[in-house]
This record gives C-alpha cells, sequence and structure tokens, in this order.
C-alpha cells in the first residue's frame, strides 16, 4: 500500500463513526471485585481516548477558568485536556486517583495552562464550597463548573440495594451538584456557564442502574430548572446525556459480561470515546453557545432521549 493510500485509509477510519473505537466484545478486564472506586486508566483494556493526540484548541476558551469535578479520567480528562487546548485554565476534583490526575494534570501544562489538584470526596459539602473557593483564590476566578464525577453500581434487584450505597449515589451525583452549583453561582460572571453531565439512564434507566439513573433524572430537571434563575445573571445552565462511554467506571461498576458486551446496542455498535464528548462541552463553555440554556445535548450513539 503506498503512503498516500495509507493516509486516506487512516484518515476515512477517524471520520467514519464505525471505526472511531474498538467494538466489543471486549477483552477481560480487571474486574469489580477487585477495582476500587472510581477506578484507574490502568484497568480498562483497551485504553480510553481522551483526545490526548486528536484535539487542537481554538481560542475558544481563552483565559477562563474551569473547575471540572471527576477530571481525572474518563469525560473528565478529556474535557480537561480539551478546554486547556483551547486556552483555559483547569482545576480537577477527583477522589485519589493521583497517577491519572497527575496525568491530566501534564496535558493540561503541555498546553500552556494552569492546572489545580483538587483531591477530596464530593460527597463532603464543606469540601464542595472549598473547591470552589481555592479555584477562586489560586487561579483567579471561576468562569466554567463542570459538574461531572459520578457513581454507579449495578444491582439485580432492589431487594439487594443498601440504604447507605443508595444514600452514596445521590451524595455524589445529585447533592455535590447541587452544593457545587450553589457556591458557583456566587462567583460566576456575566458570560459564566455550568455544564453538568446527564446520561441516557435518565431517559432510558436501566433496572440494573435504578438509583444511578434516579440520580440522571434529577440532574436533568435540576439543570432546567438552575437555567431559569441563572439566566438573571447571564450564567447559562445546560447538560450533556451521554450513551455508552469507555471510561474506568466501567469495570468498575458492571459484571465482566456486561462489560464485555459494552456499547454494543448503539447505532454504531461500541461504546463512546471520552475524546468523542469533550467537543460538546466545549461548545457549551464557549461564547458561541450564547443563546443556549436548559439544554440537553444527548451525545448517545443514536439511542433515543425522550
Amino acid at each position: 500500500m503506498t503512503q498516500t493510500a495509507m493516509k486516506s485509509s487512516q484518515e476515512a477510519a477517524e471520520s467514519d463513526p464505525n471505526q472511531r473505537g474498538p467494538q466489543p466484545p471486549f477483552e477481560d478486564q480487571t474486574g469489580k471485585e477487585t477495582v476500587q472506586y472510581p477506578g484507574t486508566e490502568a484497568d480498562l483494556n483497551p485504553k480510553a481516548d481522551h483526545g490526548e493526540k486528536s484535539y487542537k484548541g481554538s481560542g475558544k476558551l481563552e483565559g477562563r477558568v474551569a473547575l471540572i469535578t471527576g477530571g481525572d479520567s474518563g469525560i473528565g480528562k478529556a474535557v480537561a485536556i480539551a478546554f486547556a487546548r483551547e486556552g483555559a485554565d483547569v482545576a480537577i476534583s477527583y477522589v485519589e486517583e493521583n497517577e491519572d490526575a497527575r496525568d491530566t494534570e501534564r496535558y493540561v501544562r503541555d498546553a500552556g495552562r494552569r492546572c489545580l489538584l483538587l483531591p477530596g470526596d464530593i460527597k463532603d459539602e464543606k469540601l464542595c464550597d472549598t473547591l470552589v473557593q481555592r479555584t477562586v483564590q489560586e487561579l483567579g476566578g471561576l468562569d466554567i463548573l463542570v459538574n461531572n464525577a459520578a457513581y454507579q453500581q449495578t444491582w439485580e434487584s432492589i431487594t439487594e440495594i443498601p440504604t447507605e450505597e443508595f444514600d452514596a449515589i445521590f451524595k455524589t451525583n445529585v447533592y455535590a451538584n447541587f452544593w457545587l452549583s450553589r457556591a458557583a453561582m456566587k462567583v460566576l460572571p456575566e458570560g459564566g456557564a455550568i455544564i453538568n453531565t446527564a446520561s441516557i439512564q435518565a431517559y432510558q434507566p436501566s433496572s440494573q442502574l435504578l438509583p444511578y439513573a434516579a440520580t440522571k433524572g434529577a440532574i436533568v430537571n435540576l439543570t432546567k430548572g438552575l437555567a431559569q434563575e441563572a439566566a438573571k445573571k447571564g450564567v447559562r445552565v445546560n447538560a450533556v446525556a451521554p450513551g455508552p462511554v469507555w471510561t474506568p467506571l466501567i469495570p468498575y461498576s458492571m459484571p465482566a459480561e456486561k462489560v464485555k458486551e459494552f456499547g454494543k446496542d448503539s447505532y454504531f455498535k461500541r461504546p463512546a470515546q471520552p475524546a468523542e464528548l469533550a467537543p460538546v462541552y466545549v461548545l457549551l463553555a464557549s461564547p458561541e453557545a450564547s443563546f443556549i440554556t436548559g439544554a440537553i445535548y444527548a451525545v448517545t450513539g443514536g439511542e433515543v432521549t425522550a
């Protein structure tokens, strides 16, 4: 094959959504029995694509400051890389995956932007306030809040779900979203943005993800409600509702047989890569989305949100 033919073949693979990422069946992962929440990039086989090699910025977020929860891996990492390459300084909130967080930090700094690492469990109300305060103090302000961190777990029946588990999922996914948004609304300037990560589960709930799906429904509602108040201040509030995305949370939270076939029901017969979500977050964070608020952007590979 000639070099020109090889280049054309590579370009075709990059442009064809059917070929943008690996398709199931996937090889055996580390397994939810041994992986600790929320999982690490080392737990994924094949590795996820966060846009490390592909994302090219064009100054859409020049001079802005963003706080991203769950920014150490998965969607959050892809968003952090994209935001930095668009010109934003980035604060990253994460639990304790220091190696993954430092890798994200490296990509942010390589883009010429500042990066603030903020470890801690966002189930703590005081920590959520502190995350916003430290971002403002150490990076000089806050223009964009991305409520992305999430916790999920699969259960065969509602009768198996402990109250502590239900509480932990709501504290991580909904309470923290509320606490962080409340703190951010005190400091976000006109033109600021809050972007929440919802899910296809808000519209097509799985019985095995009952608490998680309920939190994502709450996030959709919270997004639409807060958008009405925030608009008076010139702040936009939107959400992204992904379908299946290949992140460390998957092998952590799902049985091996589910992980093996993860994403096969999308139109493209595969899960999304985190890099495929990042451009939507960039749009919603940028001034180009000045008339978009209270919206839920579906990135589901064809699965219907209604």
